[in-house]
């Protein structure tokens, strides 16, 4: 089995367009009891920091590990600011993007009645990103040479997995566009936990294309305990498997490509374009109790004080009017 070390983009050329406000950013990562993945998303926020100097950066965490969404908010509280932009460094729109940090606002709104939030984007299906793994696999081409054939090569595109359909509906798309026009033999996709195909089962459907390598592309930010596990159930699979070549490409890692899109992200929450759409949201079928709201513009402009900028035409309830009763229901979303 090869694996390719990742590179990270500590220092960079980068040129980044002026911000137009000097507002706080909270930077949220998911958070991992793994030391080297929770200090390479600090590390992340560090380099992000150094490209702009002009307003506070507070990297914080979801969950697993600290300082917490909490500490962020009330450090800025603390420095007297009363607005703030808060980005979800995700790949995908999943619970935590949509309820988990948005509830923990909420929890920080409690504490801090002044404050307003304006909630950015999560990095989604983005072509700085794709130009990233195609650079990735162009230069193992080149490390490669007559025996890395693309069209006697299965993909392998591994993602972390959701509980949240319209996530993971976005790893097929990723792992689709990623490998249309690419010259590989064919694209499987898989998960590493949560849903389903996992991992083991990714590997099987690839091995019935008879391919003479399989390329695993662990869809991840930074390294972490589930990135690890994919690096070792690939050497466990090598083992099993050794007339087939499985090479393991890293992670993303700190790379100017994932700079460049934070960047975007964070002047969309100044100049107040955010959009997302969630018409196929499980959280947003629950909310609206049969799943159909008519004249219900649901493209959220975040500036989270739950204006939430909603057309409601027809009389339509808001189901966003009770705000404890609304993150209850969402809770016991399947």
């Amino acid at each position: 089995m090869t694996v390719i070390e990742t590179t990270d983009f500590t220092k960079t050329s980068l040129s980044l367009p002026p911000l137009p406000l000097k507002r706080p950013l909270l930077m949220i990562g998911h958070g991992t009891r793994d030391k080297e993945g929770r200090q390479t998303f600090l590390d992340f926020a560090d380099t992000y920091r150094s490209l702009d100097s002009s307003r506070p950066v507070l990297p914080c965490f979801l969950e697993l590990t600290g300082p917490t969404i909490q500490d962020g908010v009330d450090q800025c509280v603390e420095q007297g600011y009363t607005e703030f932009s808060v980005l979800p460094i995700l790949l995908f729109a999943a619970r935590h993007n949509k309820f988990d940090v948005t509830n923990e606002l909420d929890r920080a709104r409690v504490r801090h009645p002044q404050v307003k939030f304006y909630y950015g984007r999560h990095f989604g299906i983005n072509p700085q990103i794709l130009d990233l793994w195609r650079l990735r696999l162009a230069n193992l081409d080149e490390s490669s040479g007559k025996e890395g054939r693309r069209e006697d090569t299965v993909l392998l595109f591994v993602g972390r997995g959701s509980s949240d359909p319209d996530a993971n509906g976005d790893v097929y798309k990723m792992a689709r566009i990623l490998w249309e026009g690419s010259g590989y033999q064919t694209v499987e996709t898989c998960f590493i936990g949560i849903t389903h195909p996992r991992l083991e089962e990714g590997f099987r459907r690839a091995r019935l294309y008879q391919p003479q390598r399989i390329i695993v592309v662990p869809y991840f930010l930074f390294t972490g305990v589930l990135v690890k596990k994919i690096f070792d159930i690939t050497a466990q699979q090598q083992e099993q498997y050794p007339e087939i070549s499985l090479t393991c490409l890293p992670e993303m890692g700190i790379q100017p490509q994932l700079l460049s899109v934070l960047r975007e992200r964070e002047i969309e929450t100044q100049l107040g374009q955010v959009q997302m759409n969630c018409e196929m949201c499980k959280f947003r079928l629950a909310a609206v109790g049969n799943g159909t709201v008519h004249g219900h513009d649901h493209h959220h402009h975040h500036s989270h004080g739950h204006d939430h900028s909603h057309n409601h035409s027809h009389n339509t309830p808001d189901p966003y009017a009770d705000v404890e009763q609304y993150h209850q229901r969402i809770w016991q979303a399947p």
